[in-house]
């Protein structure tokens, strides 16, 4: 039986766009040569690739072609200038002190340079993340305080997977806190074929904040709970008996793995470059506020594509709003699955009723093709003979004419009215949003009244 849950991922963009022209007093400005040469001279040097963590190593052009940052951010002139202001070590020492929090955030030559990499080296991508918060950060504050949990650790994510609930990484920890499949079976996510719930915002987050609780019972203090998040309680431990039974995150650092040891410093880093980005003239990246959604709890099998279909919703825009379904699937006669909308949709699923269900696609019917058993031979030679010949077969000559007729008819571009969207267009002119966004050079689904859509 469906149900519609309470607004549970509500997409809000409350925190707008950053400015850049934020006060910074000039005692806090160390001076910078006149030169272009001078400042390339005074950069640090970045990190080594192995010593960054995940979410570091995501390439921002590819973050952009999701649906949500194609749609709904906007890249401003302004927003990661090449020149920028460097300041004095302990003015930032100073701002990372009095940031509000619960979690010891030390100044030093460590967490530095993760500064100096998101500030210096991965401006592009901060300006990203500024606006990209806006689509997950207000979930996850909403499990953390579930939990009771420092709200602090709403950045970890960023860490993890520069809020990116696609990705996998290279050991198969996947999802927007790079949750391994053990962890994620332990805290009652399902993980299958058809279903990899690690990639669900909401329920990811929940299972997360979770374990960070479980793991600060365990150690009593936030940094090595952390720790033991991103590189496993038992490579935590042995790294604690291998520096002599030392429990201070920073003296037992140096044995954990090393693919381990950015994840802390990153992650103060991460809390310190979300509140004083402005102070490095980084900015966010403009943003739209994107449509408030709803959830039903469907209990059939059902496709993605059916729902993009009966209710005229972008394919790629569903897929995005529930990433956890890994082949379109909805096996509801399974178990309840649940199913992320916008909200004006819901209203129009709940009326379309059954006819949703029994919508044919072309996924759908390749699927129920693959799941047909193949013939008997007896069964193949009856078919055969019971089949008409092809030369008895007749065409209606007027349908012909009629297909024709249509075909010549379709226009070589039309004019987008209101209300219109690519799918529509697409449906109505008999060709496919991929292939209008593709002759019209549309990234996204941007279209506006009186725009020209080529259709040829």
């Amino acid at each position: 039986m469906k149900k519609i849950y309470a607004l549970c991922f509500a997409l809000t963009f409350g925190w707008g766009t950053s400015a850049l022209h934020a006060q910074t007093s000039a005692e806090d400005i160390v001076e910078t040569a006149d030169t272009d040469a001078d400042a390339d001279a005074g950069k640090p040097a970045p990190l080594p690739y192995a010593d960054l963590p995940e979410g570091m190593r995501q390439n921002p052009e590819r973050l952009l072609n999701s649906w949500y940052a194609r749609t709904y951010l906007r890249v401003l002139p302004d927003t990661a200038v090449d020149r920028q202001p460097a300041l004095a070590p302990e003015v930032c020492a100073d701002r990372l002190r009095r940031l509000p929090r619960l979690i010891a955030m030390p100044y030093n030559d460590i967490v530095r340079q993760y500064i100096d990499q998101y500030t210096t080296h991965q401006r592009s991508l901060v300006s990203l993340l500024l606006g990209a918060q806006n689509f997950y950060i207000p979930l996850i504050e909403e499990a953390l305080e579930a939990e009771g949990l420092p709200l602090e650790l709403k950045y970890l994510p960023i860490v993890e997977s520069a809020l990116d609930p696609s990705l996998t990484d290279r050991r198969g920890a996947a999802g927007l806190w790079r949750m391994p499949l053990a962890t994620a079976r332990r805290f009652e996510l399902t993980v299958n074929s058809l279903i990899d719930e690690r990639r669900d915002p909401v329920k990811s987050s929940q299972a997360a904040a979770r374990h960070l609780k479980e793991l600060y019972d365990r150690y009593g203090d936030w940094t090595t709970a952390i720790a033991a998040f991103t590189a496993g309680a038992d490579n935590v431990d042995k790294a604690m008996r291998r520096a002599g039974g030392e429990q201070d995150y920073w003296k037992f650092r140096a044995h954990l793995p090393r693919e381990s040891r950015a994840d802390v410093p990153a992650f103060i880093a991460a809390n310190y470059v979300m509140h004083h980005h402005c102070h490095h003239a980084i900015g966010s990246m403009a943003t739209e506020t994107p449509a408030e959604t709803d959830t039903l709890i469907i209990d059939r099998e059902l496709h993605l594509s059916q729902v993009a279909e009966a209710c005229r919703l972008d394919p790629e825009l569903l897929a995005e709003m529930n990433p956890q379904y890994r082949t379109g699937i909805l096996p509801g006669h399974t178990q309840p699955c649940a199913l992320r909308l916008p909200t004006a949709a819901v209203k129009t699923f709940l009326m379309l009723g059954d006819s949703v269900y029994h919508h044919p696609t072309r996924q759908v019917q390749m699927r129920r093709h693959l799941a047909e058993p193949a013939p008997t031979a007896e069964e193949a030679d009856e078919s055969t003979e019971m089949r008409p010949s092809k030369k008895l077969s007749r065409k209606d000559p007027a349908e012909s004419r009629k297909r024709k007729e249509r075909k010549r008819n379709i226009p070589s571009t039309v004019v987008v009215r209101k209300g219109d969207n690519l799918f529509d267009i697409a449906k109505r002119n008999g060709t496919t949003v991929d292939q209008l966004r593709k002759i019209n050079k549309i990234k996204g689904s941007n279209i506006r009244p009186g725009d020209k859509i080529r259709l040829k």
